[in-house]
């Protein structure tokens, strides 16, 4: 999907990634990040929405809450993240970042309130008022009030199966005045997700009957005598969809794909932000005459359903200029991840061959490894790896590298 415009935008990367696989640097099943294109992309956001007046919250779960990539997104200006789940915030704040959002796709778990109240979110998102209950006496034990936002829906509005929920549009007014009500939290806005999303036909981002919902639910507050309400847009997030949303009353953007420049319309479009994201694995064995490929990380993001996936084959000692690039077999996605296959490769094939894919991941709901590359063009160099959680990856000591990892 992304790897044409990666072999024409970001070769470096490509480049890097081959090399420091056949060095032995980034192992098989690995998604590798351009550190210094994340920290290009992040500035470009954060600059674009600073003069929005618009705040940005990283999301990191595409990247596996890599912390060097964390890092990269902090040098760029971006602050603070949005976890999609506790477990997701808890990472992230290991790796260096501050939780700006939580509670917002995935609630948090009633006995583990007190997880999430030891963050400091900036803001926490409710679905209910029971959930909100649950936060404000969370909040109460740290001695901090806790700003929340609700989770609002109105007929028309479009939820992915599995993620609807929220307070009906309509009683806004009444949900406001009754979570203000609440000791230990303070009414602070609205959200809903998704707000952009890419219409395939026109290969335009557009408005979804969401962004509608908030806007009208906005200005129903502001009648009321509420007079700042934030209102936190998800949605298909690059530097090209934030002048609508600032028009459209937003307050809050939440950037995740555009940070690697693997949105939807980026598929299409050249747009500000470079690709910066790879996969790299290689050649485990051949079998009648297929190439099986490591898998453990082959999660492509079904945002783009139906794209054939395509990989480079660069045979040991080769570089870029070497690769041939070949349609894949990927695993079915109701299987276990382990191989994916390059039926009959017509060039010479052998195990230890560096294969790179570019698709659009969700590194977290996967096994992949992360490592990030800085200096890719010039010196490129590795970093440590990373878990897709976030976490340092299990390793050995490597005398060679003087890179050793948990144990």
């Amino acid at each position: 999907m992304f790897l044409s415009t990666l072999r024409r935008r970001n070769p470096q990367l490509l480049e890097a990634a081959i090399a420091l696989h056949q060095r032995g640097d980034v192992p098989a099943n690995t998604t590798v990040l351009d550190l210094d294109a994340i920290e290009r992309n992040s500035r470009s956001l954060s600059s674009t929405a600073a003069g929005l007046r618009l705040r940005p919250f990283a999301m990191t779960k595409q990247i596996g809450r890599n912390p060097d990539a964390i890092a990269a997104i902090q040098a760029g200006g971006i602050d603070a993240a949005v976890a999609v789940d506790l477990e997701c915030a808890l990472a992230v704040a290991a790796g260096g970042m501050r939780i700006g959002h939580l509670g917002h796709l995935v609630q948090i778990p009633r006995a583990r309130a007190d997880e999430g109240a030891a963050l400091a979110p900036d803001y926490w998102t409710v679905f209910s008022f029971d959930k909100a209950r649950e936060v404000a006496e969370a909040a109460k034990r740290t001695g901090r009030p806790q700003r929340v936002l609700a989770r609002i829906f109105a007929d028309g509005d479009r939820f992915y199966r599995g993620h609807e929920g929220g307070f009906a549009a309509a009683d806004i007014v009444r949900v406001a005045d009754a979570l203000d009500a609440i000791d230990g939290i303070e009414f602070a806005g609205i959200t809903s997700f998704p707000t952009m999303l890419l219409d395939p036909d026109t290969r335009r981002v557009l408005p979804t009957p969401n962004l509608a919902t908030l806007r009208t639910a906005r200005s129903a507050l502001e009648r009321a005598g509420r007079t700042h309400v934030e209102m936190n847009t998800p949605g298909t997030t690059s530097s090209s969809i934030l002048a609508e949303l600032a028009a459209a009353g937003a307050t809050q953007i939440e950037p995740g794909h555009g940070l690697t420049g693997t949105t939807p319309l980026h598929a299409f479009e050249d747009l500000v932000e470079e690709p910066a994201i790879a996969y790299v694995s290689e050649v485990s064995h051949v079998h009648n005459g297929d190439a099986y490929v490591f898998g453990g990380g082959l999660y492509v993001d079904p945002v783009l359903d139906g794209t054939p996936t395509r990989a480079l084959l660069v045979p040991r000692g080769g570089g870029l200029d070497d690769a041939c690039e070949l349609p894949v077999d990927m695993p079915a996605p109701g299987a276990i991840d382990y191989y994916a296959v390059l039926p009959q490769p017509p060039v010479p094939v052998a195990a230890g061959d560096t294969v790179v894919f570019g698709f659009r991941p969700q590194v977290f709901v996967s096994r992949s490894l992360t490592v990030g590359i800085s200096g890719a063009g010039t010196e490129p160099r590795a970093g440590r790896a990373w878990g897709s959680n976030g976490a340092p990856a299990i390793t050995i000591h490597d005398a060679r590298t003087g890179w050793e990892g948990h144990r």
